[in-house]
């Protein structure tokens, strides 16, 4: 993976970066000695190299197990217990997936990640006709969205299957001893992973919570763990050439100079739900206190036709960091057309990669152009090791802005809020007089 801050380096003076990239390499110090606030849950730093081999292999084991005879695997989850297994996902799968006559392995889809009656339906209504199994993901298992699925879910595979064979269709990955879900999985008999103590829900992605999805999507975790692997090595650095700590400098500074707006951009669009994962990382972390960087993300160069005017000549209060493949997996030209009626002809021959390297470029220098500092990232393929590497670096970074920005990156007190109203308007027993004063209020 490279960094180039180039880009960005004339909207700040040559010294203040250099002082950010000290105070970046003292918030590093932090997180590595494990001093700093929220370091209880610090599981997430040396988790690529902790994973062992027969860790991979029981999880491989039982992505084989649970994909025999299986069309569809819904993962129930919400936040980091499926942002991050969908994001690797969608970005090592077929673009068109779905509408594949014959896949290798079971199609995996998401459920608990939204309260929609219509997508819960349709999707039991798909259930209906295929053979399912079901991986549901919750530390304490009352988590509503994804408690609501698995009801769902579970009285769907008992009327169809039988609870004998039911067990068999389901895995859990939930706390190692407490929680609804722990309690459930012991009385019905599910096999069970565990979600670490010290491991918040949007750095779960190297647990079993982002790594068996990934597996019974037919993808390699152990390449995927070898490339974060890489990348905690690279970023435990204490040296300015640390690309987390270039990163995690450059945003702060841009963040002081009032760029409080960052757009994560891609051009390719395996990697959109790449960009929401890094959205919930970014914005849970550092969004507290009244501070923060807001995340934001396009995908161009679709959004370039939508977003393009207002980030060239809009508000100057952001920044874009784009994402950048080197090289795309498959060879297309531009064929020639003899009439040539919309004056393409200059491109025939020409691999569409080349034409959308070339509107990154051009894309970047008019942001530029336009007063948007770039920060640049590009990594060699879309390929496991490359997206392990990039999930690393992303974190590691994280944990230093958040530092750097004084609030604490591993909490989420705020996500508490819209729970408690909700539960108000429900009628929860013990939120009567909450729900009635909220009531008056709409």
């Amino acid at each position: 993976m490279n960094i180039n801050l180039k880009s960005a380096l004339p909207f700040i003076k040559e010294q203040e970066f250099a002082d950010w990239q000290h105070k970046a390499l003292q918030a590093l110090s932090e997180l590595e000695g494990r001093g700093g606030k929220g370091n209880e849950f610090l599981g997430w730093l040396n988790l690529p190299s902790s994973i062992t081999a027969d860790e991979i292999n029981a999880l491989k084991i039982t992505a084989q197990n649970l994909s025999k005879g299986i069309e569809i695997v819904v993962v129930i989850g919400i936040g980091g217990s499926y942002l991050g297994a969908k994001a690797v996902i969608d970005a090592l799968s077929h673009s068109f997936n779905a509408l594949l006559p014959a896949r290798k392995s079971p199609l995996v889809v998401f459920a608990g990640q939204n309260i929609s009656e219509d997508y819960h339906a349709e999707l039991l209504e798909i259930l209906r006709e295929k053979s399912a199994a079901c991986i549901v993901i919750s530390k304490s298992g009352t988590t509503t969205e994804p408690a609501i699925a698995f009801r769902l879910i579970k009285q769907h595979f008992e009327e169809k299957y039988g609870k004998a064979e039911t067990k068999h269709r389901i895995v859990a990955i939930t706390d190692a001893a407490k929680g609804a879900l722990r309690t459930l999985a012991v009385q019905e008999g599910y096999q069970t992973f565990v979600i670490p103590d010290d491991v918040g829900g949007r750095f779960s992605v190297l647990t079993p919570v982002g790594l068996l999805p990934i597996a019974v999507a037919g993808f390699d975790i152990a390449a995927l763990i070898k490339g974060a692997v890489e990348m905690e090595e690279c970023t435990a650095k204490s040296e300015a050439s640390n690309p987390a700590v270039q990163y995690a400098a450059m945003r702060s500074a841009l963040y002081h100079g009032n760029k409080k707006i960052e757009v994560l951009v891609n051009y390719n669009p395996k990697l959109h739900f790449i960009t929401e994962w890094w959205k919930q990382l970014y914005g849970e972390s550092e969004g507290k206190e009244h501070k923060g960087i807001f995340p934001a993300g396009v995908d161009f160069t679709s959004d370039l036709h939508s977003m393009g005017q207002y980030l060239q000549e809009g508000e100057r209060v952001l920044f874009e960091t784009v994402l950048s493949v080197k090289q795309e997996q498959h060879t297309l030209t531009i064929p020639k057309d003899e009439q040539d009626l919309d004056q393409l002809n200059f491109l025939s021959g020409r691999r569409l990669s080349e034409c959308n390297k070339m509107a990154e470029l051009g894309t970047l220098l008019a942001h530029v152009d336009g007063g948007v500092p770039n920060i640049h990232i590009e990594i060699p393929t879309i390929n496991e090791h490359s997206l392990g590497a990039l999930l690393y670096f992303f974190e590691k970074a994280c944990g230093i802005s958040g530092y750097m920005l004084g609030v604490n990156p591993f909490d989420q007190p705020g996500v508490e809020a819209y729970k408690k109203n909700m539960f108000a308007l429900l009628n929860k027993p013990g939120f009567e007089q909450e729900g009635a004063e909220l009531r008056k209020r709409l």
